[in-house]
């Protein structure tokens, strides 16, 4: 097939397939609470998120974690998330915009910065995994960018044209990773960033997932 096998989009999954801003935001709040923060609301973490992460602490903060702070904080957030990412769902509409993507003979993957060895059962949990031509989450630390493991994710794929590839996310970085291996990116803005900052990235920013892959169609095209 070689790399002309037609648009092709990349996935991010938590905030964006996957509807988790209610564990994310509990999540974050019990490992502030670990270094006596206070509680933040869900839009003021849309407004102060940024990549890599300790960065958004440090907005907090007032500084950077230290290296035990910031484990400390990551385990906590870690345990957390696990305990209640049960309760969420995926992004209303996403099961129908994979099938129907696929179904028109386009490929699609994910690429996500959850822990590879939690992100695949809960994918197959949910019965889309077969929309995928390939599902990475992260392997090595948490807390960088999602630039190089972009790409590792696009030089998996044989049959894939990175002109030809729109990365849908949720957060800045996921604009950042895309430029970076030369595809096009549209931002999302039900997840983890406000839209006044998806907005800062310079490229198309949609409220909803549907909005989202005719952006990807027209970019790919």
């Amino acid at each position: 097939m070689g790399k002309n096998a037609g648009a092709h989009i990349v996935w991010d999954w938590n905030g964006t397939l996957f509807h988790d801003n209610d564990a994310i935001i509990g999540a974050t709040n019990a490992a502030f609470a670990e270094l006596g923060l206070a509680p933040i609301t869900i839009e003021q973490y849309r407004t102060l998120y940024c990549v890599p992460v300790p960065k958004f602490y440090e907005r907090l903060l007032g500084r950077l974690p230290t290296d035990a702070e910031w484990e400390l904080m990551d385990v906590t957030f870690h345990r957390y998330y696990s305990e209640h990412r049960g309760r969420c769902a995926l992004t209303e509409g996403a099961t129908e915009l994979l099938a129907g993507w696929r179904s028109a003979g386009r490929s699609q993957s994910i690429l996500s910065m959850y822990g590879h060895e939690d992100l695949v059962p809960l994918v197959r949990g949910f019965g889309i995994e077969a929309h995928f031509i390939r599902v990475d989450g992260r392997t090595g630390p948490s807390g960088g960018s999602k630039a190089e493991h972009m790409v590792r994710h696009l030089a998996s794929l044989d049959t894939v044209d990175p002109a030809r590839t729109v990365v849908i996310g949720d957060a800045a970085d996921d604009a950042v990773a895309a430029l970076h291996v030369g595809a096009r990116a549209v931002l999302y803005t039900g997840g983890s960033h406000s839209r006044a900052s998806l907005e800062e990235a310079g490229v198309p920013v949609v409220d909803t997932l549907a909005e989202a892959v005719v952006e990807a169609e027209r970019l790919a095209a």
